[in-house]
């Protein structure tokens, strides 16, 4: 019976030493990479006369367009290469699609370094010109990001 108790343990232990001496071995180093930076928010207030937006400069990476139509028709909000501009601040052409009167939305999306006309699809309206510079840092030692 003892010789029993003395195979089992015995058992035990070598599959045990066997399970820990593979955990965490990976072979080789591990690539951590970066985080994109954290996003911010962009502020766009349309209204009949113009389109206003705060900041005007910001640092590529992904941004949120809090958009608001302030004026009283329906209005499809634009961003696309700056007059004058060497590079547009978006892949192609971003649009938000019709806002009604008094109504709200928003875009979520990757701004790269460039400069971009933000306006009203249709015109009537001048558009407002947003900056964007190089790279912003990357959200990578900041807590609490989702």
């Amino acid at each position: 019976m003892r010789t029993r108790k003395l195979g089992a343990l015995s058992a035990t232990a070598l599959v045990l030493a066997g399970l820990s001496a593979g955990c965490g071995s990976g072979g080789g180093a591990y690539a951590n990479a970066d985080r994109p930076p954290a996003p911010i928010s962009i502020s766009i207030a349309v209204t009949d006369t113009r389109v206003q937006l705060s900041p005007t400069h910001v640092g590529a990476g992904p941004v949120l367009l809090l958009i608001a139509n302030e004026s009283r028709r329906s209005r499809d909000v634009t961003l696309t290469a700056a007059a004058g501009a060497g590079r547009s601040c978006v892949a192609g052409a971003a649009s938000s699609g019709p806002i009604n009167p008094q109504g709200a939305a928003t875009i979520k999306l990757p701004l790269v370094e460039g400069a971009c006309a933000v306006g009203v699809a249709g015109g009537g309206v001048p558009p407002a010109r947003l900056v964007v510079g190089p790279q912003r840092q990357s959200a990578q030692q900041d807590l609490l990001q989702p």
